[in-house]
């Protein structure tokens, strides 16, 4: 996939200053978003080539995105595009040595004009992603501001890569990341799998199709690299709609909700009643055996297979004078006697029943 230099991009939803340079990078450490995103992953990026702009050029709007109009000159895209064009370019052997301050001295403000002269290509990368998202492009451009920052502290110089090609990468994972999590209320996809399947799925299938092919599941699972399941899943999940489980079913505002025709998590009403009356006739039979018990057994039932708290074995042991294991060795023969016993007095008696 080829991809041509980038000039620049954006920082923050706020317009920043030309004069107020006193923006702190930090160093980078290890982040949850280093394990989901991989910024050099080719299937996270839209396909499309990053463009060179000209200091002061106004972004062209790619094709099928609408800009919003400027109402006084006071709308916020454009008053954002007009701030960041008041940063200049670097030229190569600048971008170079503000690099490598970063890398090696932390410096603050090689930082801040790495990121503020690349704040352009954030704004042209978000644009792209308009068309999909097709919602306020600035909060596209915020987290594209935090995938170039990321790439700022991530950079090397020494690896022979233009930087604004390798942030390129890191603002697409961000953004891309931003666009799933929002998509819906609930979150479409967790795992590198889906975010790869949320956008190359359709763009697959259309690819497809225009080539003559039937776009099944098995075959695109094929193109993609993923299992015929994720590919249904996904599927799925980008048709249907959120549903709201305390919406009223019916035009009754006292009628019932979609929450009221969930299934129980618990047991049954059914199940209920079958326990308790197990319970109660295995209550009714062990009385006739109590009798037929030594009070070691007797202690053992009430205070460690019939109470809600059991007591230890090493307490009954230190009761008895008796060691753990011969405890338990009571307790296991106390079980058998009880099963005997109530196979002889119930008719379809099952060991389930005692645990």
């Amino acid at each position: 996939m080829k991809k041509k230099d980038s000039a620049e991009s954006s920082a923050r939803v706020t317009p920043l200053e030309a004069d107020t340079p006193d923006v702190e990078i930090v160093s980078p450490e290890p982040e949850e978003d280093d394990d989901i995103l991989d910024p050099l992953d080719d299937d996270m990026t839209d396909g499309g080539e990053v463009l060179d702009v000209e200091d002061g050029q106004t972004l062209p709007a790619p094709a099928g995105t609408t800009l919003p109009s400027p109402s006084g000159g006071r709308d916020s895209l454009h008053l954002y595009l007009r701030e960041i064009s008041r940063f200049p370019l670097l030229k190569p052997e600048e971008e170079h040595e503000l690099a490598v301050r970063v890398r090696d001295h932390n410096d603050p403000d090689a930082a801040f004009r790495l990121v503020s002269s690349h704040l352009r290509l954030v704004v042209r990368i978000a644009m792209d992603f308009q068309r999909r998202w097709m919602q306020n492009v600035l909060d596209l451009v915020q987290e594209g501001n935090v995938g170039l920052m990321r790439a700022v502290n991530k950079f090397d110089p020494d690896k022979g890569i233009k930087f604004s090609y390798y942030a390129s990468f890191w603002i697409k994972a961000y953004i891309l990341k931003f666009i799933m999590d929002n998509w819906r209320m609930v979150k479409i996809g967790t795992t590198q799998a889906q975010r790869k399947l949320f956008y190359n799925l359709n763009r697959e299938r259309q690819k497809l199709i225009a080539q003559g092919y039937d776009p099944d599941s098995s075959l695109l699972s094929e193109r993609l690299g993923v299992s015929e399941d994720q590919v249904t899943e996904m599927e799925q999940r980008l048709s249907s709609n959120d549903l709201s489980l305390n919406a009223q079913v019916g035009d009754d505002p006292a009628g019932a909700t979609r929450m009221d025709f969930l299934p129980a998590l618990g047991p049954g009403i059914e199940d209920s009643l079958a326990t308790d009356e197990i319970a109660d006739l295995l209550r009714d039979k062990l009385k006739t055996l109590l009798p037929k018990l030594s009070d070691k057994e007797l202690y053992i039932l009430e205070n460690r297979l019939l109470t809600d708290d059991p007591i230890t074995l090493r307490e009954i042991g230190e009761r008895y004078n008796i060691t753990r294991e011969r405890v338990r060795q009571l307790e296991t023969r106390l079980l058998e006697k009880i099963r005997q016993h109530m196979a002889v007095h119930i008719k379809d008696f099952s060991d389930s029943w005692i645990r």
